[in-house]
């Protein structure tokens, strides 16, 4: 199992869309929220992904083609 952790902001057009259950659901991997600052019109979540690299790297398309911004916190994928 890889892990990597991510900090995702959400423009407020994206806020109250539950993109994190989706990731997990939508591939397989298992969403750890580190922090979080959420208001009613923006955000930032550091999200800790948890599955194969494949499927980590697949979540991190996920998550652009839904509109929300990614950027590594660790840059390495730890295995």
């Amino acid at each position: 199992m890889a892990s990597l952790k991510v900090r995702i902001s959400f423009p407020d057009d994206k806020i109250k869309e539950p993109v994190i259950y989706q990731i997990g659901h939508e591939y397989k991997l298992v969403t750890n929220i580190r922090r979080a600052d959420v208001t009613e019109k923006t955000g930032w979540v550091d999200l800790e992904l948890t599955g194969d690299s494949e499927e980590i790297e697949r979540g991190i398309e996920g998550l652009k083609k839904k509109g929300v911004k990614v950027d590594p916190i660790e840059r390495n994928i730890i295995e």
